[in-house]
């Protein structure tokens, strides 16, 4: 079936899943390929639980009217996404970076939703699967769209661009993430301003913030450029979007100004001063796309952080920040110098491996236990393989897992403690807490 013919199928039967037990009646079930899966052996299944068609790649499976045999399932909904995509003529706000960019697109997803119909992605959906899913549940009345892209190669980006075709986009940060895969920072650099060079072809504009490193350099080939920065840090232009940090602790506080010269103040839920930078390019979004200010303050001040992202708990005496959905050194070291700035005293450390770091990994790694000893923490435990020499060169307390790393926790008896939780996804450091 020719691309045209499946996009008016889709357009009868907009839902689009890949997962056999999200079908729901009328769905279009995408068999796709992974490397422990195999779609095309659900498809069945799939149809018999109500999906109206069932798009596979395996001949084998394709025996009946309602099995639309394609060369390849998972090329195909990329295709069938970006048919998609096209339909709609309003801005396309693609989001990457080192660090971040899951925050900043939740918020500039809550400033810019409560002022347009919004189309955001969900979750972490920011791959060569979740981008094309996302752009095909876009709804026909949507004003903006929100792309969160994410890499850990060269050309990912370029090829999440041809996808979803941004018209705007921004680039949180450059750090130390991913340098397996990218082949060192200078790769990072390169890998992640594809998405600069994909708005420089398409004439599309670019948020730049002037006090990230690398950025403006990189940035040079776009034409259409806003730059925003930090109010006290100097610039070569009055026309930046300025915000004013006001404090950080215990949370963040920010101020800016309207047309007016009108002063708005923002108290969000947000701690650590690196995450002022993604409030700073919301508010610069919401500015640039005339969110009304008042919207604006709204916005950021009712957004919580959750989903093991900056996120703080409270049980019983003790407070705990857990930020363990990914770490890289950039991220891990800003995390630390932040949390030895909060209130508190009894302050204890527990940081997992930093992963995909490749030959750089071990120097990383005693660089990130030296940062802890400077800081005067209370206690600093380390888990993982990784840390493991750098932990015990320091002497600190080190767990292989973090099956041993809970039945220590367990035992202990803490009151009045803040904790810091950080590492990568794969270390699943939040069991800690179950």
């Amino acid at each position: 079936m020719r691309i045209q013919g499946l996009y008016e199928l889709y357009l009868r039967h907009p839902q689009v899943v890949i997962d056999s037990r999200k079908v729901e009646s009328g769905t279009l079930f995408f068999a796709i390929k992974g490397e422990r899966f195999d779609g095309n052996r659900f498809a069945a299944n799939a149809l018999e639980a109500g999906a109206a068609y069932a798009v596979v790649d395996d001949p084998a499976v394709a025996k009946g009217e309602r099995f639309i045999l394609v060369k390849d399932s998972l090329q195909t909904l990329q295709e069938l996404a970006r048919r998609h995509r096209r339909q709609f003529l309003i801005p396309v706000i693609g989001i990457t970076g080192s660090n971040g960019k899951t925050t900043t697109k939740e918020l500039v997803a809550a400033v810019l939703g409560s002022h347009y119909r919004l189309h955001f992605t969900q979750g972490n959906l920011n791959n060569h699967i979740g981008v094309p899913l996302t752009l095909l549940a876009m709804k026909p009345d949507i004003e903006v769209a929100v792309i969160e892209m994410g890499a850990n190669h060269q050309g990912e980006i370029d090829f999440l661009c041809r996808i979803a075709e941004p018209t705007h986009g921004l680039i949180t940060n450059i750090g130390k993430a991913h340098l397996e895969g990218f082949g060192g920072i200078e790769g990072v650099k390169k890998g992640k301003s594809e998405l600069y060079r994909f708005l420089a072809e398409t004439d599309g504009m670019a948020f730049i913030n002037r006090d990230e490193r690398f950025l403006e350099g990189l940035a040079a080939p776009v034409k259409k450029k806003a730059f925003y920065r930090r109010s006290e840090n100097p610039s070569p232009s009055e026309r930046d979007f300025e915000i004013k940090l006001l404090a950080t602790k215990p949370f963040v506080r920010v101020a800016f100004i309207d047309s007016q010269a009108r002063e708005y103040r923002i108290d969000s839920n947000l701690i650590g001063a690196y995450n002022f930078g993604n409030i700073m390019t919301a508010i610069t979004l919401g500015k640039y796309f005339k969110v009304p200010c008042e919207k604006i303050v709204r916005a950021i001040e009712g957004y919580i952080p959750g989903n093991m992202r900056s996120q703080v708990l409270e049980r019983g005496s003790n407070t705990y920040v857990l930020d363990a959905y990914n770490a890289n050194p950039s991220s891990m070291r800003e995390a630390l110098l932040a949390f030895a700035g909060m209130e508190g005293r009894r302050k204890i450390i527990i940081l997992g491996d930093m992963l995909e770091l490749g030959e750089e990994s071990p120097r990383e790694h005693e660089r990130i236990a030296e940062l802890a000893a400077m800081q005067g923490f209370e206690d600093a435990v380390f888990v993982g393989p990784e840390f493991e020499a750098a932990a015990r060169a320091g002497g600190f307390r080190h767990f292989a897992t973090v099956a041993e790393l809970k039945r220590w926790f367990g035992a202990q008896h803490f009151e009045g403690c803040h904790f810091l939780i950080k590492g990568s996804r794969g270390m699943r450091l939040e069991e800690v807490l179950d």
